[in-house]
């Protein structure tokens, strides 16, 4: 069965992590959350997949080429402009032929077990089958409601608190099969959810919710995005942690200078070719990415570092997020929930406060004046 993986949308809610990059390759673990998706298509023999681009669309195609290196065959659409989610399936038509097929979310994290989904569908014969996640907020999501055979009757779209006629959210995971095209027009902006599911409902079309009974995380927020990965961390999610596990759930990458006096409390993900020195101390869930200098006495507690750039002497990162390549000086700290866009400076002796966001490539000095 062919595979399409979507990875075309901007990832505005994430901003400023994806100011300089697309949504789907935000690491996960130290791995874009993508590649993620296709090392289980891969464990489940899906190897057939086609992926469509737009934001940063050249970052997507260096880092997985053609799929060799995950064991899969991958191709590529290019969007020069957003076609939406249907409409971007209806681009690529040619690729599935006459034939069932898979769609994925390329920027969720999830181990869904996708042998089971197929089953139910072919056991159901409807159009399509959409995989459903129970949520604890429905209000932040679209919501979908089914009657007893499991087939779906009806949509919220984000119902207000206690509103709700349902907690199962639309995961962004879809088996269709090829007529689901007669519902999508060409050369158009179109939306599964906005657009093809109403008509199907509308048209009393058969199409069913599978419900989903392992993890699943849309990665859609900067809250959603640090619960990942500590949740990776912690193996609430099946995942391969690049490393060695040198200890029980502190994971160390190739080629790392750890100074013998650095203090580790797991779980924590340290990626290759970083450099810890003297006294430094790391209390997890934290994630440390490739290439990263963390300096002396620098404390990072609760946190995710993106690869390369440092940490400064007696610096501090304390629940915060971290973009590719920034600097942090020494004595600067970046408090809770703060999150520092790529290729940013922060002038030694700087304080972020909690919650800030500061844009990528950014140079911020100790009175909070960027420049």
């Amino acid at each position: 069965m062919k595979v399409m993986i979507l990875a075309a949308g901007l990832g505005t809610r994430l901003r400023p992590l994806t100011d300089l990059i697309s949504k789907p390759m935000v690491p996960i673990v130290n791995k874009p959350v993508m590649a993620h998706i296709i090392e289980l298509l891969k464990k489940l023999n899906f190897e057939e997949i086609i992926v469509n681009l737009h934001w940063y669309p050249e970052a997507i195609k260096n880092y997985f080429k053609d799929g060799a290196a995950f064991g899969v065959n991958i191709h590529y659409s290019y969007e020069d402009k957003l076609l939406g989610t249907a409409g971007g399936v209806k681009n690529a038509k040619d690729f599935f032929g006459n034939k069932t097929f898979l769609i994925m979310s390329g920027d969720a994290l999830t181990d869904i077990d996708l042998k089971d989904l197929i089953k139910f569908h072919k056991q159901k014969n409807g159009l399509c089958t959409m995989v459903l996640t129970t949520v604890d907020e429905p209000s932040a999501y679209g919501v979908v409601i089914l009657n007893e055979e499991k087939r779906i009757t009806g949509f919220q779209e984000k119902p207000p608190q206690g509103k709700e006629k349902s907690k199962l959210a639309n995961s962004g995971i879809y088996v269709f099969e090829p007529e689901i095209f007669n519902y999508i027009p060409n050369d158009e902006f179109y939306d599964f959810g906005a657009d093809v599911f109403p008509q199907t409902v509308e048209e009393n079309t058969p199409i069913y919710g599978y419900i989903n009974s392992r993890y699943w995380n849309d990665v859609g927020s900067l809250s959603e995005y640090m619960r990942g990965n500590f949740d990776a961390l912690n193996r609430k999610v099946e995942v391969n942690i690049p490393g060695t596990e040198i200890s029980k759930n502190i994971w160390v990458g190739e080629n790392c200078k750890v100074h013998e006096d650095v203090i580790m409390s797991p779980p924590i993900c340290i990626g290759k070719n970083c450099i810890i020195e003297k006294d430094a101390k790391l209390f997890g869930p934290l994630i440390i990415g490739d290439e990263t200098l963390i300096k002396e006495r620098a404390v990072l507690y609760k946190g995710i570092k993106w690869g390369s750039g440092y940490i400064g002497k007696d610096a501090s990162l304390i629940g915060a997020i971290i973009g590719e390549s920034a600097e942090i000086g020494d004595q600067a700290h970046i408090l809770e929930n703060a999150v520092i866009g790529s290729e940013s400076v922060i002038a030694s002796g700087t304080i972020i406060h909690p919650s800030v966001k500061i844009m990528s490539q950014q140079i911020i000095d100790k009175n909070n004046h960027s420049y």
